[in-house]
């Protein structure tokens, strides 16, 4: 069942989605050859908790550890650990808060030092997929809209799509109706409503988009140990079109990037 949000809560959420936002800033700054996953993991605890949040994936279903750390061929869920980034390295950074009774839920991509340039533009066309697939949640449109957006956009640049791992609708629970997957055929699945909130996060694979699951129960990784993509934005329906209530601004700002991809999901001008 979609869980439908009021204005009110809808602000609640955007709150979350901002610490998670700022926590993923915070990790920008810090991220690094030399520097370990599980050394980063405590920051972000700490900055979560320093900032009145709860770190959402800390326990979630068992997992031990604030972030999901997922380095080159690891697709989610990687636990930090205490081997160094090297350069050459990209890694998902997935993120959770927890405050005022709802969750907010990220991630993104970083390049660590020196990438390659295929690797580069994998995780270009990921992130640009993203929006593709946020254009498509709208009043009159339906699940495997958005799935079937970013499933062609990514398909048609050479790469694979995970079938077996899927966004979701988000609020008070970290996983809500519907669940969104990053395939499918138009016209297909549940309708969007509005007041909804979800989390739309394309994990794409540059190989085979076939995977596997590790022996601790969490990592996964690809069929062919070649790279993989993650990125995600929490995404409200309000009067009848999408608002991203998550940003990589404050990423952008600690790399040095200048970029407008978000303004057109704004209501008004995002301010630091």
């Amino acid at each position: 069942m979609i869980v439908q949000k009021t204005r009110e809560q809808i602000e609640l959420m955007r709150e979350s989605a901002l610490i998670v936002s700022k926590t993923l800033g915070m990790i920008a700054r810090e991220i690094k050859p030399g520097v370990t996953t599980l050394y980063l993991d405590k920051l972000a605890e700490e900055f979560i908790r320093d900032h009145g949040a709860i770190p959402g994936f800390l326990g979630l279903y068992g997992f031990p550890n604030s972030l999901c750390m997922s380095p080159n061929s690891q697709v989610v869920h990687g636990i930090p650990n205490n081997i160094p980034l090297e350069s050459g390295d990209v890694i998902s950074v997935d993120c959770g808060a927890f405050k005022n009774g709802y969750h907010g839920d990220h991630a993104y991509s970083f390049e660590i030092g020196d990438v390659a340039q295929e690797t580069k533009k994998l995780l270009q066309i990921t992130k640009e997929s993203l929006y593709v697939g946020i254009r498509e949640f709208k009043i009159g449109n339906r699940v495997e809209d958005v799935g079937n957006a970013i499933q062609t956009y990514c398909e048609k640049a050479g790469y694979s799509v995970v079938r077996e791992l899927v966004g979701h609708g988000l609020g008070t629970k970290m996983h809500e109706d519907p669940e969104m997957p990053n395939y499918g055929k138009r016209g297909r699945g549940k309708m969007f409503v509005e007041g909804m909130v979800v989390a739309i996060e394309p994990m794409i694979n540059m190989g085979t988009r076939n995977i596997k699951q590790h022996k601790d129960g969490w990592t996964i990784t690809t069929a062919d140990g070649k790279p993989s993509a993650h990125f995600e934005h929490d995404v409200a329906l309000i009067d009848g079109k999408p608002e991203i209530l998550s940003t990589f601004k404050y990423i952008y700002e600690a790399l040095g990037i200048v970029s407008n991809e978000e303004d057109e999901f704004r209501k008004v001008a995002f301010a630091f």
